[in-house]
């Protein structure tokens, strides 16, 4: 097979030259590097290369290409390729030039930009270039070496639910159906007969595991080293991963504890493109495997798959009690849970998860649905992520908004408006799903009309807003009708009851109706949405809890 292609385009024949040149020293044995003068003949390339069946990459252009703009080549191309990246070339004080690409990153049409020519290649060029082709291979080409094999039926819920933790993990897998050819031979050499799913790593073999076996089986932490910390926080999202780095930073012996797998909810983002420092976006399991390197770089202990079902107090001591009942005893407790997604009230949605019917972005599951026809309900940022990343696969994809108008960032509802295969209903939700084996089609009712429709669907991705799951807090802590935890300025002082608030100062920001546990993130009450409030909350509430340990 022929290697992927990095095609490059410029209307000046010695700055082609130039970056063809560098792009082939470093990235020549992985890639084949093809280039044109002529925007034309390049989509004539580009055309009897995907024909072939050939792989494109990435496809780099000069924003005054001749015959016709650099962005409306990039555009045909997309049409010719929808899976390559895209960038635009730009020269310094080209004012129109660096308008249109500005305009065009916010709408999508590119993912970045690179300024001609290359005197320097190290210091930009690569790196872009070098992002770029990571982020495409990882969504594109199977792992070279993958870590675990899965084993098992294609539309089986309990697949889905590995395959999604391990993307979550940034754990790099290879999945196979159990009665196809390649399937049923890795069963034979670890000499697996028993249940599926069928997790295979190295030559051990597990069936039907756990979340909590398949962590172990890699040698992940499922226990705290010690029986006491300084800080304990339970959940591992962007919030949580915050408090972890700034609590180990500063000398606190930290714990945390996560119930899944590290990244929570924000791990599952398809593209995150509003977080300060990623100009190109990051996904969610790229951003946690960061701040949990960080984490663990500072000192803090992390144990996953581990859930949390109680919290006591001991005089000042806080204990938190795991699932299996270990009691780990803490000065200060940081609750970040966050939320989980609110479940389709849709007649067959509950039978058919894992079979078509997905919550989440689907980052697991977008590649096998090329072609294909989806659809994603909800209207907030994280459905408007889901259709944009499902767009580079699918045929069609179809955004079911319950009410007249979307809820997401600008930049979103500029993609969105710029992607010819994505379309929105408004007014509109799922009444029913249907299909035996997996999905095959959803009846979709529209409020105000008050009709239905029966429309032939592949897939359906459910992101309707998400709710607090904090009953192991009832008693413990005040909490709003919801579930979401009290902090600051909303607990009330003279509700009585245990434990009684018996500190002269008021609540701290983040701090809870018990001194010295804190909430933040989503899970707590009137929290602002999204990674950068995450991540502030997680900083500001270890602050906090050294003030509190200080006075205690």
């Amino acid at each position: 097979m022929h290697e992927p292609i990095v095609f490059v385009i410029d209307r000046d024949p010695d700055v082609l030259k130039c970056i063809a040149g560098a792009l082939e020293r470093r990235f020549g044995a992985d890639y084949r590097i093809l280039t044109e003068c002529s925007p034309t003949a390049a989509l004539a390339r580009l055309g009897e290369a995907c024909g072939n069946g050939e792989q494109v990459a990435l496809v780099i252009a000069d924003i005054w290409t001749s015959e016709m703009s650099g962005l409306e080549w990039l555009e045909r191309a997309r049409e010719a390729c929808p899976k390559a990246a895209r960038c635009v070339l730009v020269g310094w004080g080209d004012g129109e030039g660096f308008a249109q690409v500005r305009r065009a990153l916010v709408t999508g049409q590119v993912e970045t930009f690179l300024i001609r020519p290359c005197t320097d290649p190290e210091e930009r060029l690569y790196p872009v270039v070098g992002e770029m082709l990571g982020r495409w291979a990882r969504a594109n080409r199977p792992p070279a070496a993958p870590v675990l094999r899965i084993i098992g039926e294609r539309w089986s819920k309990r697949c889905h639910e590995i395959r999604d933790l391990l993307e979550r993990a940034a754990i790099a897998y290879d999945f196979r159906r159990h009665d196809s050819e390649v399937g049923r031979q890795m069963l034979d050499e670890v000499g697996h007969t028993g249940p599926l799913p069928a997790v295979i790593f190295g030559t051990k073999a597990l069936g039907d595991p756990t979340n909590s076996e398949i962590a172990a089986m890699l040698g992940a932490r499922l226990d705290p080293e010690e029986d006491e910390y300084d800080l304990l926080v339970v959940g591992a999202g962007p919030a949580g991963l915050a408090c972890a780095v700034h609590g180990a930073a500063n000398g606190m012996k930290t714990l945390v504890v996560e119930r899944s797998a590290v990244g929570g909810q924000a791990g599952t983002s398809s593209m995150i493109r509003n977080y300060l420092g990623f100009p190109r976006g990051i996904t969610g399991a790229e951003l946690a495997a960061y701040a949990r390197e960080q984490a663990l770089s500072l000192g803090a202990e992390i144990i996953v798959t581990r859930g949390v079902v109680g919290l006591t107090t001991d005089g000042r001591d806080k204990i938190v009690t795991l699932a299996g009942g270990r009691d780990v005893h803490a000065r200060s407790v940081i609750i970040a849970t966050g939320v989980s997604y609110n479940r389709l009230e849709a007649e067959g949605a509950s039978a058919l998860i894992g079979k078509g019917v997905f919550y989440g972005t689907g980052a697991s599951e977008a590649a096998a649905f090329a072609d294909k026809d989806v659809f994603v309900v909800g209207g907030g940022n994280s459905a408007g992520q889901a259709a944009v990343h499902l767009a580079r696969y699918a045929s069609t994809v179809t955004l079911l908004v319950r009410g007249p108008e979307l809820a997401m960032s600008d930049y979103l509802v500029r993609q969105i408006e710029w992607t010819p295969c994505i379309s929105v209903r408004y007014n509109a939700q799922v009444v029913r799903a249907e299909g035996t084996a997996r999905l095959e089609a959803l009846e979709i009712g529209d409020s105000v009309s008050r009709t239905t429709e029966r429309v032939k669907a592949a897939a359906l991705f459910v992101l309707i807003g998400a709710g607090a799951h904090t009953d192991w807090l009832e008693g413990r802590l005040q909490r709003d009708a919801h579930g979401y935890v009290m902090t600051g300025r909303h607990v009330n002082l003279g509700i009585g009851g245990e434990p009684e608030w018996d500190l002269d100062r008021r609540p701290y920001q983040f701090e809870t109706s018990l001194p010295g546990v804190f909430a933040v993130g989503d899970v707590r009450h009137q929290a602002p949405r999204g990674v950068t409030a995450a991540v502030y909350g997680g900083t500001t509430a270890v602050w906090s809890a050294r003030e509190y340990l200080a006075e205690v």
